[in-house]
């Protein structure tokens, strides 16, 4: 039997409008096309930009939702994620059509992150059938204490509210409409605006129907899920001000997640702003590995730089290796794999435009000192892979910056002052890596410090692409990595970001939540009187 879900997206046409209310809705005038990175050749339909009062009502549709209740027991939001998993797997062949026309991703790489936005669906379902993220704690009462009576305590992790969701341009599936952020903030009972990626909007759409048809079969009330359009700032700044939304998820530049976290400052009440914005991601080759492995770092490294057309935020923009013999052949090594790399098509104008600005202005500072592919570029948005190569005492503030895509710059190296100093002036970063051989680590302990130090992953002897979403990840880093380095945008803990906790003292059981039960009916483990355990309360207190 066909799906409901994989029948309607078979035959889908796409609106070009804003799904508010489980209706879809064009009140502007502003439109906007997509193009494909290939050719530049427009991709229908006309899109309507979202206008104010269609994002007010939205985000006022969501608070609204959200106040009245899903009614769904946790048993029920597992049930709704496995489901919208297989709907998301059952209409994969349509969303990854309109995937790869729109961002030029080689189907392969489309149908892997597809791939994995299912599994991370599956993954939250098994959290929620777990229960312990909830951290939910009972002190019992005791009456008789004295000289003060001591009241029953108990408390567990809460959803926070509305979630802004706003979209990634490199991950049109696992960072977008039904992608980490929203899939999270719905396991934790949130309800969810997304403002989708102007560079992908037809596949946002596909994503919105199959969420809109899914949810459809729960009865989830209709503002629990809004994707609204845009080509610009403007719908996100309107989101992060409306004074309804209590947190905002963004993954993108560092301009743009530091123009949405001043927004988010200056609201009557402040919300936080969860914006992963970046980095260039060094990684470090000390000497011994240097000379014992040069052919596989190569390897290894010009892989992970071009994974993706280097258009990950874990992308090693950066390469440190000893000013030595075995550091020449290292070079070498890597300039051959760059010259006969092929330019990867970028997702879109805007991304290739400032790629290519981003290559002449380090070109004309680093002078001699560069290497770049020598095939031509074919597609529209295509970007020529590139190394800069720059003494580490010559390192300007702006070589610091990342430069999104395959480009990255390869500082030369004396002592491990030189990188010393050069860690110091690092801002934060999503990851860091040593690549050592023996008992190197120890020699260089203090560069090492500082590596850890500046990052909120740290890798040895690998590469910082590849981000598995599991219940250890964690994906931030120190500022400006990500604005809020306790949380990860990625993996299971990322549900943190859409939870508050909420304290119960002395409420009869008819009013708390399940997990605060004495007989533990989801059997979750708990702390009880500091100690963990998923045994049932036999005696209650008598408070």
């Amino acid at each position: 039997m066909i799906d409901k879900v994989e029948a309607v997206l078979t035959e889908y046409d796409l609106t070009g409008k804003q799904l508010i209310n489980a209706q879809w809705s064009a009140a502007g005038s502003d439109q906007f096309t997509a193009s494909s990175p290939v050719d530049n050749a427009a991709i229908g339909p006309v899109y309507s930009e979202a206008t104010d009062d269609e994002v007010d009502l939205a985000v006022h549709s969501a608070a609204k939702a959200f106040r009245e209740g899903d009614g769904l027991s946790v048993l029920d939001r597992v049930t709704f994620l496995e489901k919208l998993a297989e709907s998301l797997e059952r209409s994969m062949g349509r969303l990854l059509e309109q995937c790869v026309a729109e961002t030029g991703y080689p189907v392969p790489r489309a149908k892997g992150e597809l791939v994995r936005t299912i599994q991370q669906t599956r993954d939250f379902a098994r959290l929620l059938r777990e229960g312990s993220w909830v951290d939910a704690r009972i002190d019992r009462g005791d009456p008789s204490r004295r000289p003060f009576p001591k009241p029953d305590i108990r408390s567990m992790m809460q959803p926070l509210g509305v979630v802004g969701v706003i979209g990634a341009s490199n991950f049109p599936f696992a960072i977008s409409v039904v992608g980490t952020d929203t899939v999270t903030a719905l396991a934790a009972g949130c309800t969810v605006v997304v403002k989708g990626h102007p560079a992908h909007p037809g596949t946002c759409e596909m994503l919105a129907e199959v969420l809109r048809l899914t949810m459809d079969e729960f009865d989830f009330p209709e503002g629990s899920f809004s994707l609204l359009q845009g080509r610009g700032n403007s719908v996100g700044e309107r989101m992060v001000m409306h004074p309804e939304l209590s947190a905002l998820a963004f993954t993108g530049s560092e301009a743009g997640g530091r123009a949405l976290c001043r927004h988010a400052a200056l609201r009557d009440q402040p919300i936080p702003v969860f914006a992963e914005m970046g980095s260039v991601n060094p990684v470090l080759v000390l000497p011994n590995a240097t000379e014992q492995r040069c052919d596989a770092i190569a390897e290894g490294f010009v892989g992970s730089l071009l994974l993706g057309g280097g258009q990950f935020c874990t992308n090693p923009g950066m390469l440190l290796i000893p000013k030595t013999d075995a550091g020449d052949q290292l070079l070498e090594r890597l300039s051959e794999r760059i010259r006969g790399s092929a330019p990867p098509t970028l997702l879109h104008v805007g991304i290739a435009q400032s790629y290519r600005d981003g290559l002449v202005s380090r070109q004309a500072e680093l002078a001699e000192d560069w290497v770049e592919s020598e095939s031509a570029v074919q597609a529209a948005c295509g970007g020529l892979p590139a190394l800069g190569v720059v003494d580490a005492r010559a390192v300007t503030d702006r070589l610091i910056g990342e430069l999104f895509g395959p480009f990255s710059l390869v500082v030369r190296w004396e002592s491990q002052d030189e990188l010393c100093e050069l860690m110091d002036r690092l801002p934060g970063q999503l990851t860091t890596t040593v690549h050592c051989v023996g008992n190197e680590e120890v020699e260089f302990a203090r560069v090492i410090r500082l590596m850890q130090i500046r990052s909120g992953r740290f890798l040895m002897n690998g590469f910082p692409t590849g981000v598995e979403p599991g219940d250890a990840m964690h994906h931030g880093g120190p500022f400006p990595a990500a604005s809020l380095p306790h949380f990860t945008s990625i993996g299971m803990a990322s549900i943190d970001r859409f939870v508050r906790r909420m304290c119960y003292q002395d409420i009869p059981e008819s009013l708390l939540p399940m997990q605060l039960w004495d007989s533990n009916p989801t059997g979750i483990m708990r702390r009880i009187d500091g100690q963990l355990t998923r045994e049932a309360i036999e005696e209650p207190s008598a408070s």
